[in-house]
């Protein structure tokens, strides 16, 4: 071996690309104290070294070992190179580690579960998938793990890439495969019907396991509050004896999306303090949401209160998720103290202080804090374009919105949304440009959707434009005839408004034929919730 000439080792693949390889070492230099190795080394050595590298937090350090294995021409056996595949995808390096696996002259079921998991770890979807098919194409037979990182890349890869119904086939896999049940494979299971929207499914795998997991549930609940399926969601977390603060987070967040069940979030926020639990970041995130929905700024103020008392305070989320808070409850002030108390902010919190500005009257204050926030070095997002926009609106400074439109795409490559092009014919209706608005409409490189027409329309209401309202109307119409009952109460004010009362008549006619009603408006109130 003290004598070996280096064109003597075996040809690696690893040696062409490994840049350890290039290094000429000697072998006293590879060998350290802690290596434990001896001139002798055998088998048993490499695999004792490498194992107590892969322990360590400095795995890299391994790389010695594998640069002492290629320079000596020692051939390692099956388990010392999977754990040299470990040592790699430990220190994320998935191509070496790939590299020894294809040196393998009949690779292990586990070396095809660690090179597909590290594939995975790394985002390397397609190549997974390419390897579990080679696995299979060998003979070998997938285990539960297999299955669950099948599964995993299902949820976290690309739709186009992967088989549709990959759960269902794969499902009916471990059923063919006999597989003893696991709690784990059943959890990563239902976590990948949920998120490709089979809930059905989810829900049947979840009723089959003997000992439901808080991790499983938890999937469970935020499923169901997705679809809107608050029973279901309820049924299930009344049903989970071991519960923790992701659990109750997931009611608390499910709940916080609407006005109807938003004070039930507050009640289950109280009822996991009164088990003990600690809220964290997304627990104090869901119930702030939950006030901004209810209007209820009292209790929000509350919320701050204990927040001020945790290590949480000064968390950005939470900053931006005050600042949103307090706008939509018409607290611009405090909101405006909430941002600048904030010790770091990024484009969230400055687009909802912009927006809040917007919403609360306050337009100037919002294109100033809009430029500010340029100065600042933070890149506008798409939200933030529309609330600046918006601003330009209300205060009637369609040019400057016009600017501001134009430097979407020119100076930030964000491509407007039609949220963005009905913004903008809204800001050219409310100053009185109604044939600006007809010619942006026009000149729009996408076809104009329902709410384009009907920001039109609605100015055409304002300025009392009978002609073009009724242009306008007509494509609106066509688009959606019943889905949009307030552009035919805003048609028919714009003929009241003309002296045109037949046309009235007629489209009130419409309206009664076609079963179209709109809704009472109304206004929502804050007010002190019992809870």
């Amino acid at each position: 071996m003290k004598n070996a000439k280096l064109g003597s080792v075996r040809t690696s693949t690893f040696s062409s690309t490994c840049t350890l390889t290039t290094q000429v070492l000697s072998a006293n230099q590879l060998l350290q104290p802690n290596d434990d190795l001896r001139s002798h080394q055998n088998a048993t050595t490499f695999s004792l070294s490498l194992q107590r590298h892969i322990n360590s937090e400095t795995p890299f350090r391994g790389h010695t070992i594998h640069a002492h294995i290629l320079k000596t021409g020692f051939r390692p056996n099956t388990n010392i190179r999977i754990k040299l595949i470990i040592l790699h995808l430990k220190c994320g390096s998935v191509k070496y580690a790939r590299q020894v696996f294809d040196e393998l002259r009949q690779p292990t079921l586990s070396a095809y579960n660690y090179v597909i998991g590290g594939y995975l770890k790394q985002g390397f979807v397609k190549e997974s998938i390419a390897l579990v098919r080679k696995l299979v194409l060998e003979g070998e037979k997938p285990d539960a793990y297999t299955f669950s990182m099948i599964l995993k890349a299902s949820t976290c890869g690309r739709k186009s890439i992967l088989p549709r119904y990959l759960e269902g086939m794969v499902h009916a896999q471990i059923v063919k495969s006999d597989i003893v049940r696991d709690d784990v494979l059943f959890t990563v299971l239902v976590d990948s019907y949920l998120k490709s929207g089979q809930v059905g499914y989810a829900r049947r795998v979840f009723d089959m396991m003997k000992d439901k997991n808080v991790i499983c549930s938890t999937s469970m609940i935020s499923g169901y509050m997705n679809l809107g399926s608050v029973k279901n969601a309820e049924d299930i977390f009344s049903q989970t004896l071991v519960k923790d603060v992701v659990v109750f987070n997931a009611m608390i967040e499910g709940y916080s999306k609407s006005v109807e069940t938003a004070v039930k979030a507050l009640k289950v926020y109280i009822d996991m303090q009164r088990f003990d639990f600690r809220p964290n970041i997304s627990t104090f995130a869901s119930v702030i949401g939950a006030c901004s929905v209810l209007a209820g700024f009292e209790i929000g103020q509350q919320v701050q209160c204990q927040l001020m008392k945790t290590e949480f305070l000064t968390h950005i989320k939470l900053g931006s998720a005050l600042v949103d808070m307090y706008s939509k409850c018409g607290r611009i002030e405090d909101a405006r103290r909430a941002f600048d108390c904030m010790p770091e902010k990024n484009v969230f919190s400055w687009t909802s202080m912009i927006d809040g500005y917007g919403k609360n009257g306050k337009p100037i204050e919002a294109l100033e804090l809009f430029h500010k926030m340029k100065e600042c070095g933070i890149k506008p997002n798409n939200v933030t374009f529309l609330g600046a926009i918006s601003a330009c609106g209300h205060a009637g400074l369609a040019t400057k919105g016009r600017e501001i439109f134009d430097s979407m795409e020119r100076d930030y490559s964000i491509k407007p949304r039609m949220e963005h092009y009905a913004c903008m014919v809204d800001l050219l209706g409310r100053a009185g440009s109604l044939e600006q608005a007809w010619e942006f409409v026009m000149g729009m490189p996408e076809k104009p959707n329902s709410d384009v027409w009907a920001a039109l329309l609605s100015s055409c209401n304002l300025h009392g434009n009978v002609e073009m309202g009724r242009a306008v109307a007509t494509e609106l119409f066509a688009l959606n005839a019943e889905g949009r009952p307030g552009a035919y109460v805003a048609l028919s004010n714009t003929l009241a408004s003309a002296g045109k009362w037949d046309g009235v008549s007629e489209l009130r006619e419409a309206m009664k034929l076609r079963g179209i009603q709109k809704n009472t408006g109304y206004s929502w109130v804050g007010s002190e919730n019992s809870l």
